[in-house]
């Protein structure tokens, strides 16, 4: 068997099997071995009945004391059945398994992990798994992974088919020469491949993590010192000159720009003004005023006759600054012809559209990836800003940035990282800061309550929206899952109508639905004809809807403290009083505390640095930070110090390994479509 031999080959794997695992991104064996658990279980060991905790896993071995009734449950078939030991009694619920009732005969004794429920007086054991005793043996004190499963497959097939390919892990190909690994204390390739599937301790665990993470960092690296190479200060025809309308703008405001801002303006037209082509990434806080900025970067284009183009990733969003752009327009009378250019516009209307703007009817393009498809020509378009940026592939921003000649970049990103981190993940962009807010808005109030107060919360959200405001609530989930104890959106969304009165407007949102009606349910929230909308985190990157002055995130010890900074930033944008609520799942010392960063900070940068103090390597599952590349395994926080040392190899390798440092450069420019996770293909 080889590293590139598909799916298929693999005994007990299918047809229809062989599509469940494409499906999943797992189309041969190299695919398989790299396709890692996102958590793992502890198996516990046997203990009596009346030991068991209310809401966690446990093992009992016990007889039945009486003979499983079987029920109907809806669709469902409910096995119901009673089990003891010398300790108590207990419940046990199964269901979808009528089969067994047969089985389960008075007196037998057996094995049953599984969720333990505790009332005052009883105790249940819902849909447990029933070990053999040879099999409990085998797994007891041991680590379980958990991997993410498409329809077809299930962790013990997932597991089965790793284990069956062990042996194909010698031939995994590890680029680091022994004398870096050993200075940088990292596993080599195949122990990380192998320990990530088959731990014996967490501490495995952490160590394959880090040379995996490791190795996303310093092929991003490398591909980002490519691209360097090919934008670093290119001489442009002619130079920008600074005109009067950007002044004039600034003064006409009704509100003072920051200091911050005032900076950021200058840098960007100090770029435009060079000679040399401009490559920055603006980088600043939630509610910053980053948007105001760009459009002076337009003007200034605009001004010196060339277009300039806006891309964002959703369209209610871009409709949000056409709309912004217009009403600038005509208030301030600015040299702007704007158009929006979206996926959803009929054909008819998008290629007339097109066409005006080949011609240069327009000199201002707003709009998502419509802007970098094929048909569309510019006809001296000379900026490109691109809202967002984690948003957007690196090769997206190429691409618009060649539908013209000597074009200037501006990136745009809300996540608050240390400035360090951030010249390494954008190494081929200079950086700007804006480390300030507009002064007339009220800080956020926030606090941290477990569910206990959610009757409460639910009046304070009424009472709000009895005076004219609205609300997020945030849930990790979209719908019910493997994970125990998580609020979903759909179920979430179903409970909260029936306990809110019925003339309260209430809407779920998330991933799974198609744009269209994404983009239709976020502009029904805008235009204030929804109270709650209960989301997943698709709103991080929302519209600007002043009238939102709630966001309660439930389950917040799930998500990374710069998520939750940047979820917050969905509320406090009018000049009303905004509050934020973070519910936490369970109220241990280590999640409160952790939790109470946000309560005593509003500052993202503040907050990224103490979240990168606080969080060690065993919090790295559920807790991955938003707006980054898409790394399958790295965190820019948690692993910092790889990222450091991922920069140091590089730079060591190129110096002093000529020959290795060559083969990864030509298996990167080998892959076409490079992605953050490709780094396990150079294995092959």
């Amino acid at each position: 068997m080889k590293l590139s031999d598909d799916i298929i080959t693999l005994k007990g794997i299918g047809e229809k099997t062989k599509e469940s695992f494409y499906h999943a991104g797992i189309f041969n064996v190299n695919d398989l071995l790299h396709y890692f658990p996102r958590n793992y279980l502890k198996i516990p060991s046997i203990i009596p009945i009346a030991q068991c905790k209310d809401k966690e896993r446990c093992i009992v071995r016990a007889r039945i004391v009486r003979e499983a009734q079987l029920f109907a449950k809806g669709k469902l078939r409910l096995l119901n059945f009673q089990v003891a030991d010398q300790t108590g009694l207990a419940r046990v619920a199964v269901f979808g398994m009528p089969y067994l009732k047969k089985t389960l005969i008075a007196g037998r004794e057996i094995i049953l992990f599984g969720v333990c429920k505790r009332t005052a007086n009883s105790i249940t054991i819902e849909q447990p798994k029933f070990l053999q005793e040879d099999e409990y043996q085998k797994i007891r004190n041991s680590l379980q992974p958990i991997y993410s499963l498409s329809e077809g497959l299930t962790n013990a097939k997932l597991g089965k088919m790793v284990e069956e390919c062990i042996g194909c892990m010698k031939e995994l190909t590890d680029y680091l020469p022994a004398p870096i690994r050993e200075e940088k204390n990292l596993l080599p390739i195949e122990a990380a491949v192998k320990m990530m599937h088959f731990p014996t301790s967490i501490e495995d665990v952490y160590e394959a993590r880090r040379r995996l993470a490791f190795d996303e960092f310093f092929l991003f690296i490398v591909k980002m010192y490519f691209l360097k190479a090919d934008t670093e200060k290119n001489m442009v025809k002619q130079a920008y000159v600074e005109t009067a309308e950007v002044k004039r703008l600034i003064e006409q405001l009704p509100y003072p720009l920051t200091n911050a801002q005032g900076r950021a303006i200058h840098e960007i037209a100090e770029d435009l003004c060079s000679g040399y082509q401009m490559n920055r990434l603006l980088q600043g806080d939630v509610g910053c005023g980053k948007t105001i900025i760009a459009f002076c970067a337009a003007l200034l284009a605009v001004t010196n006759g060339y277009q300039a183009a806006i891309m964002v990733p959703t369209e209610v969003l871009a409709a949000q600054h056409f709309r912004d752009i217009t009403g600038m327009i005509k208030k301030y009378h600015l040299p702007f012809e704007p158009v929006l250019l979206c996926g959803s516009l009929k054909a008819k209307e998008k290629r007339i559209v097109q066409e005006d703007i080949a011609k240069g009817k327009y000199n201002l393009i707003i709009g998502t990836h419509a802007l970098i498809q094929d048909k569309v020509e510019y006809r001296n378009l000379g900026l490109v800003v691109t809202d967002e940026q984690h948003r957007f592939g690196v090769r997206q921003r190429m691409q618009l940035m060649e539908k013209g000649q000597d074009v200037h970049v501006l990136v745009m990103s809300a996540t608050p990282i240390p400035r360090t981190l951030a010249l390494i993940l954008y190494g081929d962009l200079d950086v700007t800061v804006i480390n300030e807010l507009p002064a007339k808005r009220l800080p956020i109030k926030n606090t941290v309550v477990d569910e206990s107060y959610r009757p409460k919360l639910y009046q304070f959200i009424m009472k709000r929206i009895s005076e004219g405001r609205q609300v997020y609530i945030i849930c990790p989930m979209v719908e019910e899952g493997d994970m125990d104890h998580v609020v979903n959106v759909s179920d979430y969304t179903q409970e909260l109508k029936a306990t809110m009165p019925p003339n309260i407007r209430i809407a779920m949102l998330h991933g799974k639905m198609k744009p269209a009606i994404k983009d239709e349910i976020m502009q029904e929230f805008k235009d204030g004809n929804i109270d709650i909308l209960v989301s997943t985190t698709v709103v991080e990157v929302g519209v600007n809807v002043p009238n939102a002055t709630v966001i309660m995130v439930e389950n917040a010890e799930r998500f990374g403290l710069s998520q939750l900074h940047q979820l917050r930033g969905r509320v406090g944008r009018g000049e009303e009083q905004s509050y934020c609520i973070f519910v936490a799942g369970n109220n241990s010392e280590k999640t409160i505390k952790r939790l109470e960063i946000l309560n005593k900070t509003n500052d993202g940068f503040e907050i990224a640095r103490e979240d990168l103090k606080q969080r060690g390597p065993g919090d790295f599952f559920g807790l991955r930070q938003s707006g980054m590349p898409d790394f399958a395994i790295a965190d820019i926080f948690t692993d910092s110090k790889e990222l450091m040392d991922a920069k140091e190899v590089r730079e060591i390798l190129k110096r002093d390994y000529h020959e290795e440092m060559e083969q990864i450069q030509k298996a990167l420019i080998s892959k076409e479509n490079f992605t953050y996770i490709d780094f396990h293909s150079i294995c092959l």
